[in-house]
């Protein structure tokens, strides 16, 4: 093989394992990537079940508590005077101690207003609720139905109601839920109310914060967990002022219920609502703290619009979403350390199959002298037959002359015309062979020739134009692909008679391309045309062939631009067409 041609091969190679390496590599990364993602997805499915459990345990343990209240408001009207005048402070601190809240107030109904009136707590007296709404609204349909029925959060019982806990507006610093019982008995509404104290050590039992640390503790991506809002998160503060000018914050609008929110970036508030509004997971790559980090912001819906999840105007909605934070390092680091595994085998693969290459070649090459060398003899052979063929008939050419002249002086006419017959058809045989004009070519029909002599074999053959044989079609090409089709024919009419034994051979070169067309016997013909002659290692042949014959000729026939036909003239006679353009 030339120079040239070895080095674009080793060239070839070397691109063909860049670019595999390059397409392992972002295929392994994208790999990593989608088994990152997979991984978050565990971890937000075990954090969701885990938010779903508590918020719906929290909601069924605030249901509970407001019965309880209601219970305590029931007990304390048995205790209390109906009149609001004539109930004492003092009363009220010793019953909402002996029965176990943090305080009981007691709500009188004015002209324009609902005063928090008489109270365990101090800071209560004297309040006005005018401006809690809905609150108000509740207040006055228990005054004068008996019944609260707007359509808000809280809990709704017979003369009873009771909102979610909230930050008191008479004392910001605390958390309370509050119970509101008027049954018409009594001049004023009954409001006991406990502290989130309770609350609180619920949910710290459901484990969904402990959850969450325990999870990144065992992760060696996730950084971060969050449980946002999508309705307040990013709109700022819902503190208002109340009346002694104290900053009140509001718990229900609170935008992250659980985790922490240390790796902010630029875009959460757009992807969280993006996520909630679309209902599909958003992801985000960004550079926060110093770190590459993979952000995915996933949306949950609940079953239910519960008491701990609402809009910036208090209103129920139905879903969160859940933010993930994942080191994306990790995946560069596993990536480097999966692909300098991975090149050592590669560079260790293509090292070896560089030298199975080289082995190859030098086989093929090996392989490829030794045929040219066989065909070579094979040439010089016959060649030297038919020289030989020619030098015996010069040889004896006196004996002929003798014979002649002893038939016709014996008057052996017949014998004479018979032995003339016999001696000017193996001339004319033997220059026709010369005739064809290419001496390889004629050699090998002059072996063919006598091998079917050999075999009682009818083998007829025509040529015209082959000393033209110019048009870059190589001798030794066109006797290979002759010397298979020739022994191709004699091995399928051996299968017969010696009367069915016929194969005919012609070849002619004109304008434009070169000819060569083979026919011989074959009994049921149509049958093995539409065999796969031309595949490698097929036969029709019962001994050990290796099927190489018709594939060889296809093959030098293609290398040429060529094509080769198979037409069947009759049933039992196949014919193989070749053209060669030039």
């Amino acid at each position: 093989m030339p120079r040239n041609t070895w080095l674009m091969a080793i060239s070839l190679s070397v691109i063909i394992v860049l670019l595999s390496n390059v397409a392992y590599y972002f295929l392994t990364k994208k790999t990593l990537e989608d088994a990152l993602n997979h991984e978050m997805r565990a971890v937000a499915k075990q954090i969701e079940f885990s938010v779903e459990q508590s918020r719906l345990g929290s909601e069924k343990f605030q249901e509970q508590i407001g019965r309880e209240l209601r219970i305590v408001a029931i007990a304390a009207q048995y205790a209390l005077d109906p009149d609001v005048e004539k109930v004492t402070n003092e009363q009220l601190k010793e019953l909402s101690a002996k029965i176990g809240v943090s305080h009981i107030t007691l709500m009188k109904r004015t002209e324009d207003n609902i005063i928090l009136y008489k109270s365990s707590d101090e800071n209560e007296l004297g309040k006005g609720t005018k401006t809690w709404d809905p609150w108000y609204v509740a207040f006055n349909q228990l005054f004068d139905d008996k019944q609260v029925k707007i359509d808000w959060l809280g809990q709704t019982l017979p003369n009873f109601w009771s909102g979610p806990f909230e930050v008191a507006s008479t004392d910001p610093d605390h958390i309370y839920k509050w119970g509101y019982y008027h049954d018409g008995t009594t001049n004023y509404i009954i409001d006991p109310y406990v502290n989130y104290t309770t609350l609180a050590e619920y949910e710290k039992l459901t484990g969904t914060n402990q959850l969450i640390d325990k999870s990144i503790k065992n992760s060696d991506s996730l950084l971060e967990a969050t449980v946002f809002n999508p309705s307040t998160f990013g709109k700022g503060s819902f503190d208002t002022v109340n009346e002694d000018g104290e900053v009140q914050g509001h718990l229900l609008q609170k935008d992250i219920f659980y985790g922490s929110y240390l790796y902010e970036a630029d875009n959460d508030v757009q992807n969280v609502t993006k996520a909630y509004k679309s209902g599909n997971v958003i992801s985000a790559k960004e550079n926060i703290n110093g770190k590459h980090v993979l952000k995915m912001f996933i949306p949950v819906l609940t079953a239910d619009n519960g008491a701990s999840i609402v809009d910036e105007n208090g209103e129920p909605i139905h879903g969160y979403v859940l933010s993930l934070v994942s080191d994306y390092q990790v995946i560069q680091e596993r990536l480097d350390s999966q692909f300098l595994n991975i090149a050592i085998v590669i560079f260790l693969i293509t090292g070896i199959s560089i030298l199975i290459a080289t082995f190859a070649m030098r086989y093929f090459h090996q392989s490829r002298e030794k045929m040219v060398q066989v065909t070579q003899q094979t040439y010089v052979d016959e060649i030297n037959s038919m020289f030989q063929s020619i030098r015996a008939q010069r040889h004896d050419f006196l004996n002929h002359v003798q014979t002649i002249h002893s038939l016709a002086e014996l008057n052996k006419s017949k014998e004479l015309v018979a032995y003339t017959k016999e001696l000017t058809g193996e001339i004319r045989l033997m220059n026709d062979i010369i005739n064809i004009g290419n001496p390889a070519i004629a050699a090998l029909i002059r072996s063919k020739i006598s091998q079917a002599e050999s075999y009682r074999i009818a083998f007829s053959c025509s040529f015209s134009g082959l000393n033209r044989l110019e048009m870059g079609l190589k001798t030794l090409d066109v006797n290979r692909m002759l010397g298979n089709l020739i022994d191709n024919a004699f091995d399928e009419v051996m299968k017969y008679a010696e009367d069915s034994r016929e194969v005919e051979l012609s070849g002619r070169q004109m304008d434009g391309f070169i000819e060569f067309c083979i026919s011989n016997t074959c009994m049921n013909a149509h049958e093995v045309k539409d065999k796969p002659l031309f595949e490698a290692g097929f036969t029709t042949k019962n001994d050990a062939h290796q099927g190489l014959g018709l594939f060889t000729v296809k093959s030098i026939t293609e290398h040429y631009k060529g094509t080769i036909q198979v037409n069947v003239e009759s049933e039992n006679r196949i014919t193989f067409y070749i053209r060669i353009p030039h």
